[in-house]
């Protein structure tokens, strides 16, 4: 089987390359091939010796998945589907921004975390995206911003809320992290990629070691029992251990671990609800984002009021604590938070 290099980081390939009785730069210069969403194939690169290319050709390969599937929202958010090498398909959501535009990317087939309220944890868990398969996201999200006329404005947010749970994924996301924000490769900035998890503690203390990035966690409640009702996976990871790993992350001056709250009607999005939340979260630099829920059918959960999320927020402010709510985006397009399902996979 050919080795897809889209899954190597650039001291993989300079690695590789050597390997091949080749000098290191040329690891560098695939690597930098690698940023554009138009190669597919070893031919274009045109700075590389044809007798290379003719050689990378018979035992590599830098193929992309598929995009089959593009739905566009009447507020702008861009739902696109991507087909694996295997068949599977994924989803990630191009986020219009004022000035610029973020992508929330997936890192699993499915979902094995079983979340109460969100559609990808009915599909059940698939399998991992390869490194690559992570990274090719951003290309054809590059690409359909420049078929679509609409790269006036840059791709400068990542954020890992797509399908799946990212730090499950724990070694691919890291090496596809190193890639993305490489000097000499996509360059996106850290302060502006941001990884989100339900609270795999064991990862988020390796990621603070390893790779440390913008972090969110999806709490959704504030004390043990509703949360492992509504989040059954992370039973064996308290509250207490969750909040201390984030206590512990490494954070850049003025930066704030964001935590994630989506408002269930009756469920979680009591007063007292509010004031125990704001309670646990003391001592910690957080950003609350409140997400009232986007109903389905599917799902047995209710929207609450906006009075309700605006008094749930109130009393989050007034001690002190940033809260902002999230305006559901793609929602007409079934790509908003919780939606994600790549109902082409399914056929």
């Amino acid at each position: 089987m050919r080795i897809n290099l889209r899954d190597l980081t650039l001291e993989e390939l300079e690695e590789f390359m050597t390997g091949l009785g080749e000098p290191a730069y040329r690891g560098r210069q695939i690597f930098r091939w690698l940023t554009r969403p138009e190669v597919e194939d070893f031919s274009v690169m045109t700075d590389l010796p044809k007798s290379l290319r003719a050689r990378l050709s018979g035992i590599a390969t830098v193929a992309l998945p598929q995009l089959v599937e593009r739905k566009l929202s009447t507020d702008g958010t861009a739902k696109l589907g991507l087909r694996l090498s295997d068949g599977e398909v994924v989803e990630c959501v191009l986020i219009p921004e004022r000035d610029h535009f973020t992508l929330c990317v997936s890192t699993q087939v499915g979902c094995a975390m079983g979340c109460r309220f969100c559609l990808t944890g009915r599909m059940g868990f698939r399998r991992n995206l390869s490194t690559g398969e992570i990274v090719s996201q951003v290309l054809l999200a590059r690409h359909f911003m420049e078929e679509s006329g609409i790269a006036d404005r840059p791709l400068r947010n990542l954020v890992f809320m797509g399908m799946g749970e990212p730090l499950a994924n724990y070694r691919h996301l890291v090496k596809a992290l190193k890639i993305l924000t490489h000097p000499q490769g996509f360059h996106f900035a850290r302060k502006r990629t941001t990884v989100s998890t339900v609270g795999l503690v064991p990862q988020i203390r390796a990621l603070a070691e390893e790779f440390p990035v913008a972090l969110a966690i999806s709490l959704h409640a504030p004390d043990n029992d509703l949360r492992s009702r509504l989040i059954p996976a992370t039973r064996r990871y308290p509250l207490e251990e969750i909040l201390a790993a984030c206590r512990d992350y490494p954070l850049r001056r003025g930066a704030r671990i964001t935590v994630e709250y989506v408002l269930l009607s009756g469920v979680n999005d009591h007063p007292w609800q509010a004031r125990r939340l704001v309670e646990i979260l003391r001592g910690i630099p957080v950003k609350v984002n409140l997400i009232p829920f986007n109903p389905h059918p599917e799902l047995p959960f209710k929207r609450p009021s906006e009075s309700r999320v605006r008094r749930f927020q109130e009393i989050i402010l007034s001690e002190g604590v940033v809260a902002t709510v999230r305006k559901s985006k793609g929602l007409d397009i079934g790509a908003a938070c919780g939606q994600l399902r790549a109902e082409l996979s399914l056929s």
